[in-house]
């Protein structure tokens, strides 16, 4: 991954998508925003208890950056619900977790703190899916419905995606006291000790499984609980913002 700057605003580009003509993609960091504690500075969400006019200012700014006049994000519900994103999308879509297009010029944000933001992009078809997957994504295996979507409307091959995972909690903190109950029994082999859990390998083999090639995927491997200074984390300071995944094909 690549971190760029402009305006004290930090975001990550994924060298898997990097070189693409006719993408445009970022996740951003927590840096160059007006929000102040705890949501201090560039948080993304509405409705963490943030002044409104300082999420809006903040988004105006990612706009701004990302050359994107339009910006569509979902109230996210940890489902598998997915929108396919044209220009008659409203600004917020309800009760969904990601976002699929090959409509240029419609942009789309996950929002997250832990949750990983997944990029898919099909260049056969020049299509894309820009998806939040916490752990209960994960459990409803969320990118099995995604790449079967994407198969769906728009005829992608598993083979032909490549995929880019955002930084999100890392196994050393994502502690489950009660995994029992909580992940299903297939998740239990990627303990790294007792009761945390690798949902980073958790996702690489899932993806593996679905038939994404292993030189088309790129893990950021940042854990946001263990980088304050960069990152929302919501298991860190549970009170706090979120940072946003944005993606959308170039118009023109």
């Amino acid at each position: 991954m690549i971190i760029k700057e402009q305006d004290g605003v930090q975001w990550i580009e994924y060298e898997l998508l990097n070189d693409i003509p006719g993408l445009r993609h970022g996740t951003f960091l927590r840096h160059g925003g007006t929000s102040l504690k705890p949501y201090d500075r560039l948080n993304l969400a509405y409705g963490l208890g943030d002044a409104d006019a300082n999420v809006r200012s903040n988004l105006l700014k990612v706009q701004s950056l990302m050359n994107c006049s339009h910006l569509t994000w979902a109230n996210q519900v940890h489902g598998f619900g997915l929108h396919y994103l044209t220009h008659k999308s409203p600004q917020i879509v309800d009760d969904c977790d990601g976002f699929l297009s090959d409509v240029p010029g419609c942009a789309s944000l996950i929002k997250h703190a832990d949750c990983q933001a997944a990029l898919f992009y099909d260049p056969i078809h020049h299509a894309y899916a820009n998806v939040h997957a916490g752990w209960r994504g994960s459990v409803q295996n969320i990118y099995a419905k995604t790449i079967d979507d994407m198969r769906k409307r728009f005829e992608t091959k598993p083979e032909d995606l490549l995929v880019c995972i955002s930084p999100s909690l890392g196994p050393g903190f994502a502690e489950f006291r009660d995994y029992k109950n909580e992940l299903p029994e297939e998740f239990w082999d990627f303990q790294v000790k007792a009761n945390y859990f690798d949902f980073w390998e958790i996702s690489h083999q899932q993806l593996k499984t679905l038939g994404v090639l292993e030189q088309h995927m790129e893990f950021s491997k940042v854990c946001t609980y263990d980088s304050a200074d960069d990152y929302f984390s919501y298991r860190r300071d549970k009170i706090t913002g979120r940072q946003g995944t944005i993606f959308m094909l170039e118009t023109g």
